[in-house]
This record gives structure tokens, C-alpha cells and sequence, in this order.
């Protein structure tokens, strides 16, 4: 049985005026069958969380980032990184996406760089690992398995005792999850469905053309669906709070 009422946090990564906010809180809702306004979301650059709102959270959701990067730092990044330490001391329930994996695996002493050259934009096929095909949640996805993916920043080392679950042929990283607590993170977006990312993608055309040199439309006609890791999260919450 799904669990009937969770109070879930999404920590947000955006500028006010981003015409994707709503849309990420109703592709994080969706991807655990909730409705959206049973999700609560938090600027994080703005207004870090209160102690108290992360000590009531039952799971924390960490989206993606419309303008703005790991490597590039800032006093707001330190703040959301010490949110996500108190997190993962806590034992508190976290899936990360995109962004919030390269925040995640940096929080924790990983390693995140930016290198055009690592750069990757689209659906794309990736493959599990030896510990993924293990992994009682990822297990789930297959291998070889396709997932939307879109990043500038990549994540070259991943924290001390992380578990390696994912990579495609260029990025080694692509998820991990850590040992000592209920804790994954994926640089793909499995939130995201085909027609949801065909919005973010014509929102933002001058990220296709920056990543691929190529225009939006074109990427566009090369997406398909990814019903395996679209499952994804609903898989984490059935383990976390029904196993």
C-alpha cells in the first residue's frame, strides 16, 4: 500500500521570475502521485530552510537549477550545501536530481567541475553498474535503461563510501546513493516526462544550442519516452516507507 500522507519538501534552485518553478513542483508530484499542492517548496537561495521545517519533513526532494552552478559557488551555495549535510546527518529521506546531485555529492566531499566537453543534453541510454543491478531501487530500471538527461556541470568524484549506480559512455557519475542513510541522487532527470522536457527544452532554446550546438527543434525530434526511470522516485518511496 502507497503511503496515504507524507509531508514532503522540494528544495528549489531558481530565479523567481523562472517559468519552470511550477512546472518542477508538478513533475516532482507527479513522478510520486501526489498533486502538487501537497508538496511544499523551498527557495533555497533565498530562504533556507528553517530546522524546524527539516525536522517535520518526512523526505526531501532537491530539484534542478535554471541559473546556476556548484562550481560556481556563492554564500547562498554554502548555506543550501550545510541544509544538505544537516540532511544526511539527520538520516532524513533525500532524493536529488540534477543539480541537486551535483550539490549533494559536493556537500558530502565529492568533486563537481564545469567541462563543455562533459556536457550532455537529451534522452540517452544508460547502464547500471555492478551495485546498481543490486540496488533494491534501481534494480527496478534494467540495463541498458533510457532517462532525460541535461547538465553543464558534471560530477567527477563522488563522495567517500558512495555507491556508484549509474553511468552513460562520457559521464562515469550518474547516480549514487550513500550506505549510512536513505539518501539517491541521479544527475538524470527521472521526474521528468518526454512532454515536460520538450517544455523546459523550448523555455530555454539557447541551452540546446550552448550543449549541442544544434537548435531546440532538432533535439526535440530525437526525445522518446522513459517509462523505466519516470518510475523511479515512486520506487524509492515505496522502499523507503512501505519495505
Amino acid at each position: 500500500m502507497y503511503p496515504p500522507k507524507l509531508n514532503i519538501l522540494l528544495f528549489q534552485i531558481r530565479k523567481p521570475d523562472d517559468p519552470m518553478r511550477i512546472s518542477e513542483v508538478a513533475a516532482f508530484a507527479e513522478s510520486i502521485d501526489r498533486l502538487p499542492e501537497q508538496i511544499i517548496a523551498v527557495d533555497l537561495i533565498n530562504e533556507p530552510p528553517k530546522p524546524e521545517a527539516l525536522r517535520n519533513a518526512d523526505m526531501v526532494l532537491i530539484g534542478g537549477a535554471g541559473d546556476y552552478s556548484v562550481p560556481e559557488g556563492g554564500e547562498w551555495l554554502d548555506r543550501a550545501l550545510d541544509a544538505m549535510r544537516l540532511l544526511h546527518a539527520k538520516r532524513k529521506p533525500v532524493f536529488a536530481s540534477c543539480w541537486g546531485f551535483q550539490a549533494m555529492a559536493a556537500a558530502l566531499g565529492g568533486s563537481v567541475i564545469t567541462d563543455p566537453q562533459l556536457a550532455e543534453l537529451g534522452t540517452l541510454q544508460l547502464r547500471l553498474t555492478s551495485r546498481g543491478m543490486k540496488d533494491p531501487i534501481f534494480k527496478s530500471l534494467g540495463t541498458p535503461f533510457w532517462a532525460h538527461v541535461g547538465h553543464h556541470d558534471t560530477v567527477v568524484q563522488l563522495p567517500e563510501g558512495a555507491i556508484h549506480l549509474a553511468e552513460t559512455p562520457l559521464v562515469a557519475n550518474h547516480a549514487f546513493c550513500m550506505p549510512d542513510a536513505p539518501l539517491y541522487c541521479t544527475q538524470f532527470h527521472s521526474e521528468l516526462k518526454k512532454d515536460l522536457l520538450i517544455q523546459r527544452l523550448m523555455t530555454y532554446p539557447e541551452y540546446t544550442r550552448h550543449i549541442l550546438g544544434i537548435p531546440v527543434e532538432e533535439l526535440v525530434n530525437t526525445l522518446r519516452e522513459t517509462p523505466e526511470s519516470n518510475n523511479l522516485i515512486r520506487e524509492f518511496v515505496r522502499h523507503i516507507f512501505i519495505s
